[in-house]
């Protein structure tokens, strides 16, 4: 329980190794609660996308496996089972850098995304309703081929793809990453409308302003273990995060190339 909510993700002392050679994640441990949104920090090659391979159980495909803690789905255990299984089990994920089919249409690529839980001919045209609801944009884009559509109308097709799975949580890699800031703006309502359906949200979010500003709890990744955690309001007045993070620092707005790493280090203990 957390908050009083059911846990519906608990990862528990995760160590993830590629090639039998490469550590990427050293004792991970989080819990996302029930109709919560949870937030993963870190800079590139912290472990974040690892932790969602660990995950959806796609780590094999990268010469990687799990060798040491657990995860578990609403009380399930789900590390040892294959991917399809995994999304059987109600976990669907949007991965960075809007994987569509771009050569079949909105509504096909919508379509694929409902194959797993075969919805009848009702439920699927109440998942497309959904959709629209949450994306008007795509009404007009209906029949229009992905891979011809804007990259803020891809990113919003794969969302809704994932979502016509009816998962219970719902993965989203970088879904900011390269869009024009309106469009972060919608994407960033969509994720709480998402959210206030019911659906549990773990966000990887390099954007870290936004994904602070509307995350329950957030945790932060550094070389693969977990640096710092708690609710997503504290760490956003977190003076280091503020540096790190959310780009100020004492000297106004900070690069992240300007700020000594050896501070973090330090103040974080990693």
């Amino acid at each position: 329980m957390i908050d009083g909510r059911d846990t519906v993700l608990s990862i528990q002392n995760l160590e993830v190794v590629y090639s039998d050679v490469i550590v990427a994640l050293r004792g991970v441990s989080l819990d996302v609660a029930s109709g919560s949104i949870v937030t993963l920090l870190g800079a590139n090659g912290a472990g974040k996308t690892t932790v969602l391979r660990a995950i959806t159980g796609l780590l094999p495909a990268q010469r990687g496996r799990i060798t040491k803690g657990s995860i578990s789905l609403g009380g399930t255990d789900i590390h040892e089972r294959s991917s399809a299984s995994i999304v059987g089990h109600g976990v669907a994920q949007v991965m960075e850098g809007r994987r569509l089919f771009a050569d079949l249409t909105v509504q096909e690529n919508l379509r694929a995304g409902a194959l797993v839980s075969r919805p009848s001919r009702d439920e699927l045209a109440e998942r497309y309703d959904n959709i629209a609801e949450l994306f008007p944009v795509l009404r007009d884009r209906w029949d229009s081929q992905a891979g011809y559509l804007s990259g803020g109308e891809q990113q919003m097709v794969a969302i809704g793809q994932a979502l016509m799975a009816k998962p219970q949580l719902l993965l989203l890699d970088e879904p900011s990453l390269g869009l024009a800031p309106r469009i972060i703006d919608l994407i960033r309502d969509v994720i709480v409308d998402i959210n206030r359906q019911g659906t549990g949200v773990l966000l990887i979010e390099q954007n870290a302003q936004m994904a602070l500003s509307i995350a329950d709890h957030a945790y932060v990744l550094e070389n693969g273990k977990v640096a710092k955690a708690g609710p997503a309001d504290e760490l956003r007045e977190d003076h280091d995060i503020q540096e790190f993070y959310l780009g100020m620092g004492d000297r106004g707005r900070t690069k992240f190339h300007e700020i000594k790493s050896y501070r973090r280090h330090k103040a974080w203990g990693v």
